[in-house]
């Protein structure tokens, strides 16, 4: 009969390994994508007094300095946020304008604004924020909106010629018109409702049949013109 002799237990058990780690480290520019995406989010739910680094960092699960090292602060990082928006809705808008027809084109501009705030309400958020750093970056929602105005000109201006109106008040009356949608598209960011081809057929209406039925020279019934 064969003995079978225990192996005594060694006095230092071995202990198990960690599984390996399934976690992809970011690349350079992945992470910095992320913290723009979560700053963005920050500064539309918060404000930008109400962000802070911590939070960006803490959100995006790295250390302090990875922001600094990217972005140099919470200036550099909303500058870039905010850079990006105004790109974004610009080139939004300015797509859009296609049709050669000065109706068409307005309703073409009107349902692109309410596109972009239906489709990124975070980045208008950031945009129309009132609250702004010291250190804001030249671009804001109104550098957009008079790059956009700034194009209906040419397209008023060209229009005015044609029904023999002074063609230098077209700024005037694109700067009107563009304040308009933007004031209207700022209301219905928070109403949402009627739709918003429903609210850009409206817009349109009133600008088109205001603009087709312009005075040569418009005085006031209030104050007598000189």
């Amino acid at each position: 009969m064969t003995r079978v002799t225990e192996e005594p237990e060694s006095p230092h058990p071995r202990r198990a390994r960690p599984a390996p780690s399934t976690r992809v480290r970011m690349s350079a520019a992945q992470r910095r994508e992320q913290l723009i995406t979560i700053g963005r989010q920050l500064f539309a739910e918060r404000g930008y007094d109400g962000t802070s680094v911590e939070e960006v960092a803490a959100r995006s699960k790295v250390s302090k300095p990875v922001v600094y090292e990217h972005f140099g602060g919470k200036e550099g990082l909303y500058a870039v946020v905010v850079d990006r928006e105004v790109r974004a809705l610009l080139e939004r808008i300015t797509a859009a304008l296609t049709a050669g027809d000065p109706r068409e084109l307005l309703e073409q501009a009107a349902l692109a604004l309410l596109d972009y705030i239906e489709a990124e309400p975070h980045g208008f958020q950031v945009l129309t924020a009132r609250q702004a750093p010291v250190l804001a970056p030249a671009g804001t929602f109104s550098t957009v909106m008079n790059d956009v105005a700034h194009q209906v000109e040419h397209i008023l201006g060209a229009e005015f010629r044609v029904r023999d109106l002074d063609p230098k008040l077209a700024e005037l009356y694109s700067q009107a018109l563009v304040g308009m949608v933007a004031l209207v598209g700022q209301w219905w960011r928070e109403a949402r409702k009627p739709k918003k081809e429903t609210v850009a057929a409206h817009l349109v209406n009133l600008a088109w049949n205001g603009l087709s039925h312009l005075e040569a020279r418009p005085g006031l019934i209030t104050r007598k013109t000189r």
